[in-house]
């Protein structure tokens, strides 16, 4: 297969995994679709390209959509509605056709000025300058004559696919090639990533190299930036619009506000969908319905050998394929002593040493070859180096005064500005080096009613939340102890949202999931010694990623305390929808699998209860644990999602 058909099919599938927030409304709402080439009937039957659609299911499309009331707009019409000019009607809907094949003039064009249909069609630079694709060599594309006639026609809008960005560029040291717009490329004979300076300067010229080159053959500049792939960032999309492209398009589905207008939701159709199929899709999105995630350790995968390495890596990818499930929560730091703390990093960053860099290699393995979403699991506060300064650390009151916390994850604090940036530029970094989905924050983010008295924590209290900045005060009764744990909870819940935020600057797309301990849901008075509540969680973040282990917990009804567990998480609004139960597979108090007998039942008892979302820790490629068969029947998924 073509590399950047694979490419394409990679990215395309993590889009397509992503979970779509979005909820149909009349008032306000629109629809962008997404076609490429529109065959003849002939033309679509398997095997064929999956982005070709036969072009009788394509009228078949639109005759539905005429029918059901949809209203075909134009880019226009969403421009004038944006300037407060006149609204969209209801059920608007943008028609986009990728890369500018011939099919776009001989099949659509005819049928939109039957109907009198606007469309927009975006066109390659680098393809249209040499009359074919790089996806599929052959498949001709039109000319600039014919492009004139459409621009003449007042139909058609002529939007940039870039001009020769629609590629894939060297990623890793590993050989990775991933999405020209949104990836740092890897200089292979100097051994570096290209830097902050050089990436914007490239992004700008082609910005400004894509509007130029469509203006000099039809006289019109191009308005719309539809990204290759439907990759993206923040970097892009300014640069887009300084090149006099305000309106960008990715490729992420659901329907849009005049809010969305800088980067556009797009319902991609592929494997040319017949008219059941199209009206589930505009209907009902693909909603990601269940999640069956593995909780998988880099510092298993990582040997000093690098053929090794990569045996351990296609072992891993090819098992996980074998699973077919959906999510990898995927470790992004060293962490061999297993304490939880970060001394090292499996990414290129800033502020700690690079154990090696892998992350990238195998996030993009995973995604490409196994079809699975892949968050980047990471410390929120539990990062050691020798050159951080002891001050910024939490501290306790132990012994009658303040110092550094006694607890297994020594935890930079969240009251601390320098401690903050320096874990702002590590997820910054993940963003800027690595193609992923979505973030798993560890179970580090904690505090407890002993935590944090550290000088900058006491002051904060006191100055923002109007709190005493005396330990004896603040510990003195339960309630004084629950006030001031909710602040904490808050705090770093907040925190997070921030670190979201410098990663969705590279990675626009990310969802984010928290590991959350069991006993702040099942006795929510124990936020006090946590600093965690359910509610808060699930207002945070996508997903509530709950350490469901009963062996951990010593619970001496493992199932009555699953039971218990799910129903209680089930009494708040979304909290089955937004939480993944995770499973233990291994006992840490004596370091023994646990047996697949009650990892099945406990498994087939979240599902009896109706949990939506699953997973497990830790997965072992090497032992087996769990035992591919029995994930395979108990495990997988019905088909993919």
């Amino acid at each position: 297969m073509n590399m950047f058909i694979r490419l394409k099919l990679a990215v395309l599938l993590s889009v397509l995994l992503a979970f779509s927030p979005f909820v149909y409304s009349k008032d306000g709402h629109f629809l962008v679709l997404n076609y490429h080439d529109i065959v003849g009937a002939e033309g679509a039957k398997p095997p064929f390209n999956s982005m070709d659609v036969a072009i009788d299911h394509f009228e078949e499309h639109l005759d539905w959509l005429q029918k059901e009331g949809y209203k075909i707009v134009s880019v226009q019409n969403v421009f004038d509605a944006a300037a407060g000019k006149e609204p969209l009607p209801d059920k608007a809907v943008l028609l986009t056709f990728d890369d500018g094949y011939l099919t776009f003039y001989t099949r659509v064009f005819p049928i939109l000025k039957k109907h009198h249909y606007p469309a927009t069609v975006a066109l390659v630079g680098t393809w249209m300058d040499g009359h074919t694709t790089a996806d599929e060599p052959g498949k001709p594309l039109m000319n600039w004559e014919q492009i004139r006639e459409l621009v003449q026609s007042g139909l058609v809008e002529i939007a940039s696919h870039t001009y020769d960005l629609h590629n894939g560029i060297l990623a890793n040291p590993q050989g990775n090639t991933q999405a020209a717009v949104s990836t740092r490329l890897y200089d292979d004979p100097m051994l570096v990533y290209e830097t902050d300076g050089a990436y914007q300067a490239r992004i700008r010229a082609a910005m400004f190299k894509s509007a130029e080159f469509i203006f000099q053959h039809v006289g019109v500049r191009p308005r719309v930036m539809i990204w290759p792939y439907g990759e993206y960032n923040e970097t892009a999309v300014i640069a887009a619009k300084e090149a006099g492209m305000p309106m960008t398009m990715g490729l992420l589905d659901g329907f849009n506000t005049l809010a969305n207008f800088s980067v556009l939701r797009r319902l991609i159709m592929f494997n040319n969908p017949d008219l059941k199929k199209f009206t589930e899709l505009v209907t009902g999105l693909r909603v990601e319905k269940h999640l069956r995630v593995a909780h998988v350790d880099m510092d298993y995968l990582y040997d000093k050998d690098s053929e090794q390495t990569e045996k351990n890596i296609d072992s891993l990818v090819q098992r996980i394929k074998e699973m077919h499930i959906n999510t990898v929560y995927l470790q992004a730091y060293a962490d061999p002593d297993g304490d939880g703390n970060a001394e090292a990093l499996y990414f290129p960053n800033r502020n700690l040493p690079v154990k090696q860099d892998l992350f990238n290699r195998v996030a993009w393995q995973l995604k490409k070859r196994a079809a699975v979403h892949i968050y980047a699991w990471l410390p929120i506060m539990a990062y050691q180096n020798k050159n951080i300064d002891d001050s910024w650390y939490v501290q306790e009151w132990r012994d009658g005064k303040a110092q550094q916390s006694s607890h297994i994850y020594t935890r930079l604090s969240p009251f601390n500005p320098a401690a903050r940036q320096f874990v702002a530029e590590i997820y910054e970094d993940l963003g800027k080096y690595c193609n992923f989905d979505g973030v798993l924050f560890h179970d580090d983010g904690i505090l407890s009613d002993f935590e944090d008295v550290s000088p900058m924590a006491l002051a904060y209290g006191k100055q923002v939340w109007g709190i005493s900045d005396d330990f004896n005060k603040l510990h003195a009764t339960s309630k004084s102890r629950l006030e001031w744990a909710k602040h904490k909870t808050e705090l770093i819940g907040q925190f997070t949202d921030e670190l979201t935020n410098r990663v969705r600057f590279y990675r626009p797309n990310i969802q984010t999931a928290r590991n959350f301990y069991a006993l702040p849901l099942l006795q929510p008075d124990s936020e006090e010694w946590y600093a965690q509540s359910f509610k808060s969680f699930l207002a945070h973040y996508d997903y509530v990623a709950i350490e469901a282990m009963p062996i951990m917990e010593d619970a001496k009804n493992p199932n009555q305390w699953l039971t218990d567990l799910v129903k209680t998480a089930a009494k708040e609004p979304d909290g089955l929808k937004k939480t993944v139960f995770e499973l233990q597979t291994v006992n840490w108090k004596n370091q023994q699998k646990i047996p697949s007998n009650m990892f099945i039942e406990q498994l087939n008892l979240l599902k009896k209860l109706g949990v939506t979302h699953i997973g497990y820790y830790p997965d072992n490629v090497y032992e087996d644990q769990p035992r591919l068969e029995d994930l395979k029947q108990h495990f997988s998924l019905p088909e993919l999602q």
